[in-house]
């Protein structure tokens, strides 16, 4: 797994309660969804995004499992043995869900963000057992959504996510 910033580091809560885990099957990918002002504090934004999570929604917490910035840094939100949350008609137990920061239907991701998507996903699907072919994204799920936005979701369609995965498992 590459370097993840847990929550206590970036200043979040410890889960409150329990619940069943689940069995990661898939690595699903998602967008912010919003514009990313540069210099934005990622730790705050994070902070503020459990509050509303647990409190506005009620769910257990950040609804996604890690958030990758803009410079490449992987957050850890919601513990991953806790299905994730979604505002769409997907059902996400078993997925390990991923969100990037920024809306990239506007936007194209930058190369660290792709390259710490790959290296997360590689890290996932190593852990868990998973091929390459258990990579999708938000979208694919629920045809409520455009997320995780065209630029980002083109890596998905074409199939460049996976292929890169595909290389780091082969990889001895």
């Amino acid at each position: 797994m590459p370097a993840v910033i847990e929550v206590p580091a970036w200043g979040g809560a410890p889960l409150l309660s329990e619940t069943p885990p689940q069995r990661i099957q898939r690595i699903t990918l998602h967008h912010q969804g919003e514009h990313w002002e540069a210099g934005k504090d990622v730790e705050a934004y994070l902070r503020r995004l459990q509050q509303w999570s647990r409190l506005s929604k009620r769910w257990a917490d950040i609804p996604y499992h890690y958030v990758i910035a803009p410079d490449g840094r992987i957050y850890a939100a919601r513990p991953l043995a806790v299905a994730g949350d979604t505002n769409t008609d997907y059902k996400p137990q078993g997925h390990a869900l991923i969100m990037v920061l920024g809306n990239f239907e506007e936007v194209q991701p930058n190369e660290r963000q792709l390259q710490a998507v790959v290296d997360l996903m590689a890290g996932l699907a190593a852990q868990h057992g998973l091929a390459a072919d258990a990579i999708a994204s938000h979208k694919d799920f629920s045809a409520q959504t455009v997320c995780p936005g065209r630029h980002l979701y083109a890596y998905i369609e074409n199939g460049w996510i996976q292929r890169e995965v595909a290389k780091r498992l082969a990889r001895p």
